[in-house]
């Protein structure tokens, strides 16, 4: 994932919501009751964990039982300690007070996330070492761990965990992805380490996706306590040895068996966080609502129309109608490269306007950039007495839109059939285009001769093209 283009926008809960949540999340909620817990005779060895001896009164505290318990009250400690729940006071007699950010329990919701963000981190970081029997292991003499006996590079198993973090992320927001929905381990596996274009994987990169996904099956056990995610583990039936024999029969097909993560509202707005941390563009919904018409039209302008409509939707709440139809088609005059797509994006926000907006649609009839524009509107919402477009104004119109598709689109099906439905219905189109004054006459008419599938026809095209470069001086 590179950090250098904008990921797909997210929507995200309400900061009072998330805020909820993240106090209700196992983790936070034991971390919290252990810090309340502490007191003048809790004492912390030299690493500023609790002791064995003092581990069960924590455990017990959180009504914790079992052969988990001490483990879990230990990682309740340690998050306090890191979030500053709970702080060291003297750290050679090893005593302890309520730290200065207890208080933040109850405060802002974005106090409240600040905590949670931060036990995030204290997670995210445990999930990435080794087994510790596995440590114990390696400790060499001064209690120095041997990592090449580990097989294990701590810098390369972070970023490991961040990048499967990230691909999962993208999945979510992408419009096209499964949303809300969860997503295969081993797909999420197999996008750290098989390549997006290879056909057949290779059996040794079918075992690295199969030991990547025994990682991640233990990696997201531990992450869903914080409430990253919602987890449905790897079946043990599926990891049971060879040579015995299974409880109940497997059914290999099922690919829920092999594990189903998904991200929660609180980790979407955990990783959005993490990921602008590391410097990606990771834009929310909402994030335009207070900026004006040209940040609205150029920022929305390669988002998913799912989301492009939801921004624009709370973009116009906070206008009058009117007001915020002039505003949207003065940001969309222009001939730079980027105005046909603004255009486009302006009309399709004009569309959720309504029938206010009527007077500022007729106000740009005589537009030459928008009054094209204009008379697509005003006939659609069944407006009386439109003066009918000249033969000059439909051309421009034609490679305007052309143009703003190719912008949002690229080469897709939709804008062939575009591009075909036009050669068809327009005799001598290409003998008209090519003298359009539009800044990307030259450019739509060589993609026409791209896409369409007719030889001849898109033979036509490019000379078309070739006859605009060499008119405008291109």
């Amino acid at each position: 994932m590179s950090d250098s283009s904008p990921l797909p926008p997210v929507r995200l809960s309400s900061e009072a919501e998330l805020a909820r949540d993240a106090l209700s999340t196992p983790l936070l909620a034991r971390a919290a009751k252990v810090a309340r817990w502490a007191g003048p005779d809790t004492r912390v060895d030299a690493g500023g964990g609790l002791p064995e001896e003092q581990l069960s009164g924590a455990a017990e505290a959180l009504g914790l039982t079992g052969d988990d318990a001490a483990a879990y009250a230990s990682e309740a400690w340690r998050v306090a300690v890191d979030t500053g729940l709970v702080e060291i006071t003297d750290e050679e007699a090893g005593t302890v007070a309520a730290g200065p950010d207890l208080a933040l329990l109850t405060g802002s919701p974005q106090e409240v996330l600040g905590l949670w963000l931060g036990a995030l981190e204290t997670v995210i970081a445990d999930a990435s070492v080794p087994d510790l029997d596995d440590l114990v292991d390696a400790l060499g003499e001064g209690g120095e761990v041997d990592f090449s006996q580990l097989d294990w590079d701590p810098e390369a198993e972070a970023a490991f965990l961040d990048g499967v973090l990230g691909n999962l992320y993208l999945l979510t927001v992408t419009e096209d992805g499964p949303g809300d929905g969860p997503v295969p381990l081993p797909a999420l596996a197999a996008s750290m380490i098989v390549p997006g274009d290879m056909g057949e994987p290779t059996n040794d990169m079918l075992e690295q996706v199969s030991d990547a996904m025994m990682r991640l099956d233990d990696q997201f056990r531990l992450l869903e306590p914080v409430g990253l995610v919602d987890y449905q583990p790897v079946d043990e039936a599926l990891m049971a040895d060879a040579d015995e024999e299974p409880a109940a029969p497997v059914d290999d097909t099922d690919v829920a068996r092999y594990g189903m993560v998904r991200l929660t509202p609180l980790g979407l707005y955990g990783l959005r966080a993490r990921l602008l941390e590391a410097g990606f563009t990771a834009p929310a919904v909402g994030d335009l609502t207070d900026k004006g018409a040209d940040a609205l039209l150029d920022g929305t302008a390669h988002y998913g129309p799912r989301a492009a409509r939801a921004e624009t939707e709370q973009w116009l709440v906070r206008r009058q109608p009117l007001i915020a139809a002039r505003e949207l088609l003065a940001a969309a005059r222009g001939s730079d490269a980027g105005a046909p797509l603004r255009r486009l994006r302006c009309q399709e926000a004009l569309s959720l306007v309504g029938t206010a907006a009527e007077p500022a649609l007729r106000e740009v009839l005589d537009d030459a950039e928008l009054g094209g524009l204009a008379r697509v509107w005003l006939t659609e919402h069944g407006a009386q007495d439109v003066p009918p477009p000249s033969p000059d104004l439909i051309f421009w119109l034609t490679i305007d839109t052309v143009a703003a598709q190719l912008a949002a689109e690229g080469n897709s099906e939709e804008l062939q059939g575009l591009v075909e439905g036009l050669a068809a219905q327009h005799d001598g189109f290409f003998a008209t285009a090519w003298r359009v004054d539009h800044p990307a006459t030259a450019d739509v008419l060589e993609a026409m001769g791209r896409l369409h599938p007719d030889k001849k026809v898109a033979k036509e095209a490019r000379k078309a093209a070739f006859k605009a470069r060499s008119a405008h001086g291109g």
